[in-house]
């Protein structure tokens, strides 16, 4: 796992597209969008390294981004950074309204009850398409948290906190 240097992944390039060096990133937020509107981005590179480059042209196609990075212009050119993944820059992300956050400020976060049980910390999040899930997991336990304002009370992401009212019988064994 290459040091990222504060660097954020979001994607990984699946292949190329066309032979006029454009590449295919698959989105691991599952928006095209947020690629496409990029002006540059950071591949991991052999040897922890990363490597910047800047975004040509980019469209969304079929939940995936079609871009072309500036000086490669042949599809020779493009076929070595198949398998890479793509980072960006923390201050490239969007601010975000009050009260959502992005997946990566929210892993390992510790997660209790109001009552203040520990449940653990969050290991993955699920898109489920209604509400996301936390997979909250201590040791062997795994809990299955919603991300819905009845069940998640607070989030302080200074302190890396969650407060949670877990709905009856989702701690039972």
């Amino acid at each position: 796992m290459p040091d990222t240097n504060g660097l954020i992944l979001i994607g990984k390039i699946s292949g190329t597209h066309g032979i006029k060096g454009q590449v295919r990133i698959v989105p691991y937020s599952g928006d095209a969008g947020s690629i496409t509107s990029l002006r540059r981005l950071f591949l991991s590179a052999p040897h922890g390294k990363f490597e910047s480059f800047e975004i040509a042209d980019a469209v969304e196609h079929k939940k995936r981004a079609l871009v072309r990075l500036r000086g490669l212009d042949d599809i020779d050119q493009a076929l070595p950074l198949v398998g890479r993944e793509v980072y960006i820059r923390r201050d490239q992300l969007p601010e975000l309204p009050e009260g959502e956050f992005y997946w990566h400020d929210l892993m390992g976060i510790a997660v209790m009850t109001e009552e203040g049980e520990n449940l653990g910390e969050i290991a993955d999040i699920l898109a489920t398409g209604g509400n996301d899930v936390y997979v909250v997991k201590s040791g062997e336990r795994e809990y299955l948290i919603p991300a819905t304002t009845d069940v998640v009370l607070e989030v302080d992401l200074d302190n890396r906190k969650m407060v949670v009212r877990p709905l009856e019988g989702l701690l039972d064994l």
